[in-house]
């Protein structure tokens, strides 16, 4: 499945536009052939905007997947976006607000909604002060012939995370982040590795540029199997294409021993 990386930081702080970003960017991807296109984290509304977080926050049923979901059937592409998810099911005690979650939602070329998964690892005192996290380690959806995992960012920093995906069945997981300066390795060397260790592919998609206090390093990347990045962004707005190809997944699964050869009884220690 050919697969496009959105890396953009939108316009932080107005939906509308990076709305219109988005839908931008979704015909350029199905023009070029992808069945995918995957966003940074937090694309709808921006990453550093304070308590914009609590006020942008919508439920994943709200206006704006409404929207995402009317871009992607028009340009025939599905779409995975970050967002700040306000939960519709979660009150809270009288006179507080409810639950905000980092959120990325997938959405089928149908309009329909697929998976909703809730960033479990917050980063940093931001995000620890705006958001609550989330309590599912795997989402997953069926996307044209590809079994699709949702993860955030700071997320596949824990190696325990993706291994979880890689024995759900996971072939493409899919990582909006906001990776700063001066963490870059964790694009260039991290991701390539856990892709190889978990025998999946990985589309990790990046802000760019400064934003409030933070400074995004881009560097996109759609890493496979074998450990290659397939397309790897540089440091600007830019939208990638690469594929994640389940004739060589396979391929790669039958040579590589790793999930074959664990040995789960020595690991107790681990939890």
């Amino acid at each position: 499945m050919r697969t496009a990386l959105l890396q953009s930081s939108g316009r932080p702080g107005s939906v509308a536009e990076n709305l219109t970003v988005l839908d931008e960017a979704a015909g350029r991807a199905a023009a070029a052939g992808a069945g995918l296109l995957v966003t940074a984290e937090l694309f709808l509304t921006g990453y550093a905007i304070g308590d914009g977080v609590g006020r942008l926050a919508e439920p994943a049923d709200g206006d704006s997947a409404d929207a995402v979901a009317e871009i992607a059937e028009r340009h025939r592409v599905a779409v995975a976006y970050g967002y700040p998810e306000r939960d519709r099911g979660t009150g809270a005690p009288a006179g507080g607000t409810p639950d905000v979650y980092n959120s990325v939602q997938l959405i089928s070329a149908d309009g329909a909604r697929l998976a909703n998964y809730r960033k479990t690892h917050l980063f940093g005192c931001f995000e620890r002060e705006h958001f609550t996290p989330g309590d599912r380690t795997v989402v997953q959806a069926e996307l044209n012939g590809l079994r699709v995992g949702l993860m955030i960012c700071y997320d596949v920093e824990f190696p325990e995370n993706v291994r979880a995906h890689a024995l759900a069945g996971t072939d493409l997981l899919l990582v909006p982040t906001a990776q700063m300066h001066p963490f870059q390795f964790v694009a260039e060397s991290v991701v390539p590795v856990r892709a190889f260790e978990n025998q999946m592919y990985v589309a990790y998609v990046n802000r760019t540029g400064p934003e409030g206090e933070f400074e995004f390093v881009g560097l996109s990347t759609l890493a496979g199997p074998d450990g290659v990045a397939r397309a790897r962004a540089g440091r600007g707005e830019e939208l990638v294409l690469a594929d994640a190809d389940p004739v060589l997944l396979a391929a790669s699964r039958e040579t590589n021993p790793y999930l074959l050869d664990r040995r789960p009884g020595l690991y107790g220690a681990l939890v």
